[in-house]
């Protein structure tokens, strides 16, 4: 939802042509489809070195547009048999697909391209790189990008995982992002949200890991205005329970939504008619704007 809202706002890139990159792209792993908005708006995966897959077209321009013609002839033959909005998507997808092929903006997924020391300072690993990709993505006008970091179902051996895995992973990398987005003055605009689905239980399980646990978590925001360098919330002293305002996953992208320029009352309507408001009537997270 949010690369639909924001797609508008990229108009003026590519000397007024628009953007040809999708606008959601997801980062090292596969990510959740787009719903009633349609298969116009899933995400475009690729890896986190930027590698997009079956884009070695293998033949010259003049046999690439014959073969593009005949598979327009045929699309349009298929959407004139009333197939549905499935068969119109997917033509407009392949236009799209064809304007990707032979855009100069595909030169954002190179992030080889960055300086040694630039990728020094990301990391040498996929969710570093996946960052940096990220940066030079938005920086070309993309405006929602996901980047994928698995393995914290930690029911075992938890303590060990994240101080020698993960955690110095997500500290270099966030930290990288965050100064590199500052330095070259994006960050004002740019929201970044790092988060999971749930939280772990506050005690040790007998495998020295932790389960599953929803009750109280802790997501990290920041940029586009947001209010930084603040903890919003607290728990009782074993983190069982919430003490202060409670609030939910609905509220968080709520924030971003208004940190984004987003109205809160954008409302968009199902292809069954129902009514989805966004942010799923989500409240707006006050301290980050005090």
């Amino acid at each position: 939802m949010l690369a639909h809202e924001l797609i508008d706002q990229r108009k003026d890139i590519n000397e007024g042509q628009g953007l040809e990159i999708p606008p959601f792209v997801s980062v090292g792993g596969g990510s959740v489809g787009p719903g009633f908005l349609g298969m116009a708006w899933a995400p475009f995966v690729v890896n986190s070195n930027g590698q997009v897959n079956n884009l070695n077209l293998g033949m010259d321009e003049k046999r690439l547009l014959a073969r593009m013609s005949a598979l327009d002839l045929i699309e349009k033959g298929f959407v004139g048999q009333n197939r549905g909005s499935s068969a119109e998507d997917h033509m407009k997808i392949l236009k799209k697909t064809y304007a990707l092929m032979t855009s100069d903006q595909m030169a954002a997924f190179k992030v080889q391209q960055e300086p040694k020391a630039m990728q020094d300072l990301y990391g040498n690993d996929a969710f570093g790189r996946g960052c940096m990709l990220a940066r030079r993505l938005v920086e070309s006008g993309v405006p929602f990008v996901e980047v994928d970091y698995g393995g914290w179902d930690n029911h075992a051996n938890i303590f060990q995982t994240l101080q020698n895995q993960k955690l110095p992973v997500i500290d270099r990398a966030i930290a990288a992002l965050t100064t590199d987005l500052e330095q070259r003055g994006m960050l004002q605009d740019t929201a970044i949200i790092w988060m999971g689905e749930f939280s772990r239980t506050p005690r040790i399980n007998g495998n020295t890991g932790r389960d599953h646990w929803a009750r109280s978590w802790s997501v990290m925001v920041g940029g586009g205005g947001m209010k930084g360098g603040i903890a919003v919330g607290k728990t009782n002293e074993d983190g069982t329970n919430v003490e202060t305002e409670p609030y939910t996953s609905q509220d968080v992208m709520a924030s971003v939504c208004k940190a984004l320029g987003i109205s809160l009352e954008t409302t968009f309507t199902s292809k069954s008619g129902r009514p989805m408001k966004i942010a799923n009537s989500g409240k707006v997270i006050k301290e980050l704007f005090a």
